[in-house]
């Protein structure tokens, strides 16, 4: 906790402030005490946010579900005010160590019967969160809280009123939102979010108490192959308990529909008091008494305060003897939950908390620093009109395991793989076996062949397989690839438009962030039908399809369309692969679209 500054506030509403907990993506986070002397954790909307209204109205909506929530696994609501200059709520401080923290700093993995307890509670909570109609989307092991009596989530509800001008996963920017490595694949892929994301991100957040890494891996294997693998790939399960694999599994399950409700969770599993081992709850005490010892070092109040919300009265300092009870005890629980568990899983022999050991060698990999990341180069054509691109992403990695992810474009296809790595100096990293991943159209690639990658410069790398030869650059990689003046919806502009009733002609390209690899593009037309005769009828064709994106570099290159079954008439005709670009013409911006070559007229479209 950080001392308050001279521009933080010293009372929101009833609650003093004592400290800084920390500050995010949608406001500061303070610890207060109310009248009564409750540690309370205050939120405090950022003012840009602030200014927009629709923001304060789902901030204030979510508030009012957030109230019928708190008391089950989760922090209550104790006082909000969404009106204010500075919209703001309060909820019960936790005074415990996150997941993220006893496991990764601390402890290591936990035991299963601790991990199922903590399915059961999490369960438990998200089963109030779904009730009251919201959705978590930021499950992750930092967001949990462990306490005595159980698992406590924290930080949803705020997250959630982002979705003032987008649905899904996506933020008002076209970010997605959620934390790599405990996503969901719909969040990954930027799509409306339901329950059973919540529940797929629990899935990973037990992998992770159970193992002490994600199954999908973390932050240093690559944000892009992270989410990838949440994507497309089984999960990484290795050293899990075989009593916990089942349930663990079936909430990975890529098919939302095929994962278990939270509440089958809740039926299904069964619980133990005390539930964390002894080390941990002991540590829970010291933690505790920590808080009481510090909660009075904030700041004084102003010595003229406002009227109309005085602060209270400074409490006198606990003494000493009443945090050497609570501390004592909280030894008494630990001691008594050492009966249920006399040895605690060590990796090595020198005392260390499990899995650091571990964990290192996990990062373990062969790849020189200078090559990680992702590189774009075009195989046919020119770099202003690409006929076949290559994109190929590295990450960490051991020899021989598929950490390469690779995306090939020709005017026809797309096909995306999964590369071994099969040596690597300082200027030279080889690519061996191959597998398929994704395929447009479907079943028509086949595995890349041995690829070279030879370091030229911090940016540059000679790439070679066979005879065929070209010049990478260093691209875009990470969740968010796509040029910020891409991203919105556009239509064709109304100066190309020369067909007959021109107001049936309708094209619309709508085009969102993401990772590269994903379904960021997506296209809309609507035409008149004609008859025999070729005369138009009263009927219109409509039809819809996506592009994945191949390549993000000085163009954004897409694959092939993929139509929307639900939006896609007989008479429709799909797309080959191709490029979007921003020109500007006579001080308009435009967005043109080229067939992959860029021997045609680009389909030309301005901002809806």
């Amino acid at each position: 906790m950080d001392p308050l500054s001279t521009q933080d506030p010293v009372v929101m509403g009833p609650f003093r402030l004592i400290g800084r907990l920390g500050t995010g993506g949608m406001g500061r986070v303070y610890l207060g005490r109310s009248a009564g002397g409750r540690a309370v954790a205050v939120k405090v909307v950022h003012p840009e946010l602030a200014a927009q209204e629709e923001f304060r109205l789902r901030f204030a909506r979510e508030v009012a579900a957030l109230e019928k929530v708190g008391g089950t696994g989760t922090a209550p609501v104790l006082g909000a005010d969404t009106a204010a200059e500075l919209p703001w709520v309060a909820v019960g401080y936790v005074p415990g160590p996150s997941l993220r923290t006893v496991v990764a700093d601390e402890y290591g993995p936990l035991p299963p019967a601790s991990v199922r307890t903590l399915a059961a509670g999490l369960a438990r909570a998200l089963t109030h969160i779904h009730a009251a109609g919201l959705v978590h989307r930021d499950l992750k092991p930092s967001n949990v809280l462990l306490t005595v009596d159980g698992p406590q989530i924290i930080d949803f509800g705020i997250a959630r009123a982002l979705d003032t001008v987008t649905d899904g996963g996506l933020t008002t920017t076209g970010a997605v939102v959620g934390s790599p490595g405990f996503m969901s694949p719909e969040q990954v892929r930027g799509e409306k979010l339901t329950p059973a994301s919540d529940v797929f991100c629990l899935g990973s957040v037990l992998a992770y108490a159970a193992t002490g890494r994600s199954p999908f891996g973390g932050a240093d294997s690559g944000v892009h192959a992270t989410m990838f693998r949440i994507a497309h790939d089984e999960p990484d399960l290795t050293g899990l308990a075989p009593e916990l694999a089942g349930l663990i599994r079936a909430c990975l399950g890529k098919d939302p529909a095929a994962r278990p409700a939270a509440t089958e969770l809740v039926d299904a599993l069964q619980v133990i008091d005390p539930w964390l081992p002894a080390d941990v709850l002991a540590r829970l005490g010291r933690h505790a008494a920590r808080l009481l010892d510090t909660e009075d070092q904030g700041p004084p109040p102003p010595e003229d305060p406002a009227p109309a919300t005085p602060p209270p009265p400074r409490r006198p300092r606990r003494p000493r003897r009443a945090l050497l009870a609570a501390v004592t005890g909280l030894a008494v629980a630990a001691a008594a939950a050492g009966l249920a568990y006399t040895s605690w899983p060590h990796d090595g022999q020198d005392g260390k908390p499990g899995g650091g050991e571990q964990s290192a060698k996990t990062r373990a990999g062969i790849v020189p620093a200078a090559f990680l990341g992702a590189w774009e180069g075009v195989l046919q054509g020119s770099a202003a009109a690409p006929s076949e691109t290559s994109r190929i992403e590295i990450t960490q990695g051991a020899a021989g395991a598929r950490t390469a992810v690779y995306t090939h474009v020709t005017g026809t296809q797309l096909c995306m793989g999964r590369a071994a790595l099969v040596s690597a100096t300082d200027t030279e990293l080889v690519l061996g076996e191959a597998e398929i991943t994704a395929s447009v159209p479907g079943r028509r690639c086949t595995p890349a062949a041995r690829q070279t990658l030879t370091l030229r410069s911090a940016d540059v790398v000679e790439w070679s397989s066979g005879v065929a030869t070209s010049t990478f650059q260093r691209a875009r990689t990470g969740p968010a690839v796509v040029p910020a003046a891409l991203l919105g919806t556009w239509k064709q502009n109304p100066a190309t438009v020369t067909q007959p009733e021109a107001d049936r002609w309708i094209y619309r390209l709508t085009v969102t962030q993401g990772p590269a690899g994903a379904p960021l593009v997506r296209f809309e037309q609507s035409y008149p039908r004609t008859d025999k005769d070729g005369n138009l009828t009263s009927d219109d064709v409509d039809c819809t399809a996506t592009a994945l994106v191949g390549g993000a570099g000085g163009l954004l290159v897409v694959g092939p369309q993929t139509r929307d079954p639900d939006t896609w008439d007989p008479e429709c005709v799909e797309e080959g692969s191709g490029n979007l670009r921003i020109v500007h013409y006579k001080g308009r911006e435009l967005l043109q679209f080229y067939g992959m070559g860029g021997d045609s007229e680009p389909g030309e479209f301005v901002r809806e």
